[in-house]
């Protein structure tokens, strides 16, 4: 998956220190544009207002993910979870500016709400993702594994936004297993190594879907 574009960060990172130092009610569009080098049309071409430039690069993420999900992916529950450690890399790459807006978004309750609903929008990009790759899937299997992996990873990110450590990419990984286990869909480099004969010997918790899929995977081969 391609790595993030870049060219906004300059205006993200001046306008979380304007709103940082001075209050994001204070803080004018004209102070940021300026702060970044842009034109005040420019930057409202580019980022719309005070509260799009917060969450410029959120918005490059999903769409990211879009493509990245378009083409489709053998196994698509992992896919959802590599999709989830794109999103932890690119907050982990700059970790102080990463830590800069979590700060500056709990001090506003209108960024905190933005926040809520920029969750949301990526759990449900990965349950649309899981029923149009697995049709028939269970709507509960498909919404609840969607929101699992969403709180797993903002789980883990906030260990990084609240310390001062880094936190390693494989935290991550290895929650982000659990939960395929816990839903019977981590394929073991035991189970890879089988028979076709055991092909039919699911774990109980595996979704229906999943069955049918990795069954007609086995027919196919």
């Amino acid at each position: 998956m391609p790595e993030t574009a870049q060219p906004r960060t300059g205006a993200v990172s001046a306008a979380l220190d304007l709103f940082r130092a001075q209050g994001f009610e204070q803080t004018s569009v004209e102070q940021i544009a300026r702060a970044a080098g842009l034109s005040r049309s420019t930057f409202f071409r580019q980022f719309g207002g005070k509260e799009d430039v917060v969450f410029a690069d959120h918005e490059a993420l999903l769409d990211e993910l879009r493509d990245f999900f378009a083409p489709g992916h053998q196994d698509p529950w992992e896919a959802v979870c590599r999709a989830s450690q794109h999103v932890f890399a690119h907050f982990a790459n700059d970790p102080d500016l990463a830590r800069l807006r979590y700060q500056v978004v709990r001090e506003v309750p209108a960024l905190r709400e933005r926040e809520i609903i920029t969750v949301f929008r990526y759990e449900r990009l990965f349950d649309d993702y899981l029923r149009r790759a697995l049709p028939g899937i269970d709507p509960v299997d498909a919404v609840g594994f969607a929101a699992t992996v969403t709180a797993v990873h903002n789980h883990v990110l906030r260990q990084l936004l609240r310390g001062t450590k880094k936190v390693a990419p494989s935290v991550l990984q290895s929650a982000l297993d659990d939960v395929r286990r816990r839903y019977g869909v981590l394929t073991d480099a035991a189970e890879d190594g089988a028979e076709s004969m055991v092909v039919a010997v699911f774990p109980r918790a595996m979704p229906l879907a999943e069955v049918s899929r990795r069954l007609q995977s086995e027919l196919e081969r």
